[in-house]
C-alpha cells in the first residue's frame, strides 16, 4: 500500500501543495498569492448578461412588451398543443402568432369600417349613369 505524500501537488491547479486543513491560522507561504487574470475576468464579464435573461421584471429586454397569462380548458389546451406539434412550433409561439394575426385582422376591419362611415358622411351622392339616359315615362 503506497504511503500518502504530504507534499503532493493539487490535481486541479498543479501549482500548490494540498492543504491538510489542520492549521487554519498558519502563515501563508509567499508563493500562495492569488493573481487575478484580468483578461479572463474581462472576457467572462463580456459574456455574462447584465441581468437574468429569463426575467420579465422590468420588461426592458423586450422593449414595451407585456406578458399575458392565458387559461384554457383541457380540450382547448390539448388542441393547441397538437396543432403546435404539427406545425413544429411551441404552443406559446402558436398562440402568440394567432393573437397577433387576429389583432391585424381586427385593425384592418376597423379601418375599412371607418372608411365606409366617412364615405357615407360626405355631401356627395352618386347616381347611376343609366338613370338619366332613360326617357321620362308619363309626361
Amino acid at each position: 500500500m503506497p504511503l500518502p505524500s504530504l507534499g503532493r501537488l493539487s490535481s486541479r491547479t498543479n501549482l500548490k501543495a494540498v492543504s491538510s486543513g489542520r492549521h487554519r491560522n498558519a502563515a501563508k507561504v509567499a508563493g500562495d498569492e492569488v493573481v487575478e487574470d484580468k483578461e479572463l475576468t474581462s472576457y467572462l464579464a463580456a459574456l455574462a448578461p447584465d441581468s437574468d435573461p429569463e426575467s420579465t421584471g422590468t420588461g426592458s429586454r423586450f422593449g414595451d412588451a407585456q406578458v399575458y397569462q392565458l387559461r384554457m380548458n383541457l380540450i382547448a389546451s390539448q388542441q393547441l398543443k397538437d396543432i403546435a406539434v404539427a406545425r413544429n412550433l411551441t404552443p406559446q409561439a402558436l398562440a402568440q402568432e394567432w393573437i397577433l394575426e387576429r389583432l391585424s385582422w381586427e385593425g384592418q376591419a376597423a379601418s375599412a369600417q371607418e372608411r365606409r362611415h366617412s364615405d357615407a358622411m360626405t355631401d356627395e351622392f352618386h347616381f347611376p349613369a343609366e338613370t338619366f339616359e332613360q326617357p321620362l315615362v308619363g309626361h
